[in-house]
């Protein structure tokens, strides 16, 4: 089954609305949107869709328009909100976890609890409406893959309530740490601390746009107009390209050590491999002075390259890292389990342009070996055996 992907384009930021305007212009039906936030008995707003213009291009425009901002809602007023609408449970669970990460960040920011952290009624309504509209809107879109370029920040300085704030605004870099974000000095809030939330929460970065087949592009529009450049938010939605085998972006990270005591390596692998390491080995070199030394080699997806490096920086003896940035071409893949003299059994199977490929899981054998006192090449020779036999 290929997977759906939509790809962000944040050159001129993101923010709430531009997410709604940019999904609905991908096929969203104002009116399916509109229902689903009806489920949250929330009133006192009109949403609205516009057509508009932004250095010449067009863009869809959603405007929120609040009729009642005289209210304050805490963290838990919004859980009371989304815990009693009508959301599907799947779709309240990520709108509660996006809310999370709004107020802890805020609390961060300016030195306190989340639970005491408030929002006005107008702030209230317009991120109830955006994230929990955008998150709809990828659910009805059936998204399984979210992706973003790095994110333009913009510049200068925004007015809030608590006085005058440099942009990025604080709570917008708190939301976006470990994410690839740059300014091309543009002076103007272009990435809202909502905007920074929906991409911290359902999305995941990635530098360049992804092998894929594009079914529809749907256009954001920001608030202000950029002589710069378009204030749009581009929206790709289309399949992961399968005609061929699957490419995908890794990150390669390796490290020269000659100085830490070999029974640790173990220990090391284990973890990167328990945080999201696709693959970690070890290579065997002479560094200078002809000590013998090793390379710890990982391969991982872009997002977990901070948190991996971190793991090697703390239980390590190295000093430094190195990075590469490339992309690897995988074979369709599953795992298959069948039935055999020995109870069900794991294989892999493998899509080739020749056909498929299917062996018996190690683990498998390694365990039926032991249980019944045979030679596990015995074991992996009669379950090849069985497997050529069943699957055709």
């Amino acid at each position: 089954m290929k997977k759906k992907i939509l790809y962000l384009d944040c050159s001129s930021g993101v923010s709430g609305d531009m997410c709604l305007g940019a999904l609905i212009d991908c096929g969203v039906p104002l009116d399916e949107l509109t229902g689903a936030l009806e489920g949250l008995k929330v009133g006192g707003y009109r949403i609205e869709k516009r057509e508009v213009k932004r250095a010449g291009l067009r863009g869809c425009k959603i405007d929120i328009e609040i009729r009642d901002d005289t209210k304050r809602r805490h963290l838990a007023d919004i859980k009371r909100i989304i815990e009693g609408s009508e959301l599907r449970d799947e779709l309240k669970e990520r709108s509660l976890e996006a809310f999370r990460r709004l107020f802890e960040a805020e609390a961060r920011v300016h030195g306190s609890e989340p639970e005491r952290i408030h929002l006005h009624e107008l702030s209230a309504i317009d991120c109830l409406i955006d994230i929990t509209g955008t998150l709809f809107c990828l659910d009805y879109l059936s998204v399984d893959l979210a992706l973003s370029s790095p994110v333009n920040l913009g510049g200068g300085f925004v007015r809030t309530e608590h006085g005058r704030l440099p942009v990025p605004a604080p709570a917008t870099l708190e939301l976006l740490r470990g994410w690839p974000v740059y300014s091309t000095g543009i002076k103007y809030e272009l990435t809202t601390p909502t905007g920074a939330v929906i991409l911290s929460t359902a999305f995941r970065p990635s530098e360049e746009i992804p092998l894929m087949r594009i079914e529809s592009i749907g256009y954001g529009a920001g608030s202000k107009e950029i002589e710069a450049q378009p204030n749009i938010l581009r929206a790709m939605l289309g399949y992961e390209d399968r005609d061929r085998d699957v490419t995908e972006r890794v990150v390669h990270i390796e490290t020269n050590i000659d100085d830490m005591n070999p029974q640790v390596y173990e220990y090391i692998m284990e973890r990167l491999f328990q945080e999201g390491a696709l693959d970690v080995y070890l290579t065997p070199i002479i560094m200078k002075k002809s000590r013998p030394g090793t390379v710890l080699n990982v391969l991982c997806p872009e997002s977990e390259v901070e948190l991996l490096s971190s793991i090697i920086l703390s239980e390590s003896t190295t000093i430094g890292l190195r990075y590469q940035r490339m992309d690897r071409i995988c074979l369709e893949r599953s795992i298959r389990e069948i039935e055999t003299e020995w109870g069900s059994v794991r294989f892999k199977v493998l899509k080739t342009p020749e056909g498929i490929k299917i062996s018996p899981e190690y683990e498998d054998c390694k365990k039926i070996a032991l249980r019944e006192g045979l030679p596990i090449l015995h074991v992996m020779k009669i379950l090849s055996r069985v497997a050529e036999e069943t699957v055709p």
